[in-house]
């Protein structure tokens, strides 16, 4: 039996409205202003939302974007990749897997060994500290 996601109502009820507008509306928190930017701590960042493990500390990096920014997922399975073409230039969103939060988005101009630069709000994130 699958379990049935949370409604709206329930979904305001959990988050802040700020997490709501990020998580749930897919809106952006100001650049520099979220809570996991500067953050060094180790451990794995999960989705607000579902506590979805999706970013571990070892692959987060300063990109000076901004945002928290990571070179890959935890696993590939964690977040789905999806076409926003909601501005004039064409972006990949980032996803939760596991219950379709609005975490960010990919960019191509990341370190290796991936290249990638997952730009992801910290409204979206939860960090649980080793």
């Amino acid at each position: 039996m699958t379990q049935q996601k949370p409604t709206e109502a329930e979904w305001r009820e959990k988050l802040s409205l700020e997490e709501f507008n990020i998580c749930r509306c897919s809106a952006t928190e100001a650049p520099f202003t979220g809570e996991y930017v500067d953050c060094k701590t180790a451990g794995v960042y999960h989705c607000k939302c579902c506590d979805n493990a999706l970013f571990s500390s070892e692959t987060k990096y300063d990109s000076g974007s901004g945002w928290p920014s990571f070179w890959q997922p935890l696993t590939e399975s964690a977040i789905k990749e999806v076409a926003d073409i909601s501005l004039a230039r064409p972006r990949v969103e980032v996803t939760c897997a596991a219950c379709d939060a609005h975490l960010g988005h990919v960019f191509t101009d990341g370190p290796q060994p991936t290249g990638l630069r997952y730009c992801i709000n910290s409204a979206s994130l939860e960090l649980q500290a080793l």
